[in-house]
């Protein structure tokens, strides 16, 4: 990140003030943001990098598929903001069911939590979306470009036909993944088919064309060219992770005890025989790592946990001869008490994460039953302001509401409305409406009830209505009757 003000500042040493015996006070330049250095990630190979990528083809087929995927003649999960309708497979939410997308929320922050105590930024190195995409932007560009030093090479060479071509290739497939992405993210919330057959007719919208550019933009920025610097500067996890670890969370850990002092020596020579440690101080753990981290320093905020610099040195102890686990995930405690791997794995069962892992089933399940019993049938009831209480034939007296029925389910409902709490009352509307799958309609409705009856006044009474193919499907509102 460059300085606004050119990256530096000047600095005053303030030794004396005007002349000493050693002459005037010294200018001193000082810079206050170091300008960045471009990382060049080593490709590496082995088990935690198969990992990473299993879950890279494993969310981009959620994240890609999903909206292709079908439902009853409808897309699978679709979030129609112009209809106001969310469709998640087989359920149908409105505005009103705010409070599912809460707990959803809920949900997901205590289970970010929970990971994080357990096994520190597993989520960052393997399947935050910034750390998926820059590893799908990284394997375009070392295809076209090839490895580290080649790449390294180019960026250093003078401009010419050839870098332009190659960084032109390289930067195309970047932009058309990015706009694939944004395409599929406003696939999203509109028909992902029907967004299709405009993009393909330049016939777009401009919130669809904003939005398709806006999210592919951040994807090609993000992952093509920030990079590590989301990960260090840009996002809050990094900056209180701190506050969910503890001595037993589990965090890639480089083994200063067994690799220090460290040094390079031939491969011929015994371990421990040149009095040096098992770090060969090849520097192959820094260089494959996306943030440009040197993980035998300790424990940094940049580290995401992705795992590369502990298949890099498996493979480099492994051509020594030496044990794997120089760097290996590890704990505070197991490191400095020397645990094993199943005297570290008991402390995963800890007041932290019982905290944590109690409230989360908590909500989990209060979300479970809560969907279990949601009755697909909502109703509102609002009283016309036009006619308060009126006496019609017979003397009966008449209050007239608007009742508005949510159908939430994909099939039509024909229901019955009844009124109840007071003595004769009745609903002397058509007390049968039919009501369309996943649609809201609002009828008038009249109740009376007999001459004194009951005394003047306003009085409490309840509306059920009650669908006639299924009476499991019932919902009871309040209202208020008033009598002159």
């Amino acid at each position: 990140m460059n300085d606004p003000l050119g990256g530096q500042a000047i600095a005053r040493d303030l030794e004396g003030k005007g002349r000493t015996a050693a002459g005037p006070a010294k200018e001193v330049e000082q810079a206050l943001y170091a300008v960045r250095k471009k990382i060049y990630p080593r490709t590496v190979h082995g088990r935690f990098d198969r990992w990473r990528w299993g879950l890279v083809w494993l969310t981009q087929l959620v994240f890609y598929g999903l909206p292709w995927l079908g439902w009853n003649e409808r897309q699978a999960v679709l979030f129609d903001l112009a209809a106001r309708k969310f469709y998640i497979f087989g359920f149908v939410f409105w505005p009103q069911d705010f409070i599912y997308l809460t707990a959803l929320l809920i949900i997901a922050a205590l289970t970010l939590f929970l990971v994080t105590a357990v096994g520190g930024r597993l989520w960052c190195g393997y399947a935050c979306p910034q750390t998926v995409y820059t590893e799908i932007f990284m394997w375009i560009e070392r295809k076209i470009e090839g490895g580290r030093a080649q790449r390294m090479l180019l960026d250093e060479a003078p401009m010419s036909a050839r870098k332009l071509a190659i960084k032109a290739a390289k930067h195309g497939a970047w932009i058309a993944v990015a706009l694939w992405t944004g395409f599929t993210f406003v696939g999203y919330f509109m028909p992902i088919t029907a967004l299709l057959g405009e993009v393909a007719s330049l016939a777009t919208g401009p919130w669809e064309t904003f939005w398709i550019l806006f999210y592919g933009f951040a994807t090609y920025g993000n992952a093509g060219w920030m990079r590590e610097q989301v990960c260090k500067y840009m996002c809050p996890y990094a900056r209180f992770q701190s506050a969910m670890f503890d001595r037993d969370t589990m965090i890639v850990t480089y083994d200063a005890a067994r690799g220090e002092p460290r040094g390079p020596r031939s491969r011929k020579i015994a371990r421990g025989a040149a009095a040096l440690g098992d770090c060969v101080n090849c520097g192959l753990c820094v260089q494959v790592c996306p943030t440009g981290i040197d993980i035998r320093d300790g424990l940094q905020y940049e580290c995401i946990g992705c795992a590369a610099c502990i298949d890099a040195c498996d493979q480099v102890m492994g051509k020594f001869g030496y044990p794997a686990g120089l760097i290996r995930y590890s704990t505070e405690n197991a490191l400095a008490q020397g645990w094993s791997f199943r005297q570290m794995v008991r402390r995963v069962l800890r007041a932290r994460t019982l905290i944590y892992g109690a409230v989360l089933l908590g909500v989990m399940a209060v979300l479970a039953g809560a969907l279990y019993l949601r009755v697909p049938l909502k109703v509102d009831i609002v009283r016309d302001r036009a006619t308060l209480a009126r006496e019609v034939e017979g003397g009966r007296i008449e209050n007239v509401y608007r009742i508005q029925l949510m159908n939430t389910q994909e099939m039509p409902h024909r229901f019955r409305i009844a009124a109840s709490g007071l003595p004769g009352i009745g609903v002397a509307s058509e007390p049968e409406v039919e009501v369309p799958a996943a649609t809201t309609r609002q009828v008038p409705l009249r109740v009376q009830i007999d001459p004194g009856a009951t005394a003047k006044g306003s009085h409490r009474i309840e509306v059920e209505v009650k669908a006639i193919d299924d009476e499991r499907i019932v919902a009871r509102e309040q209202a208020v009757f008033l009598v002159r």
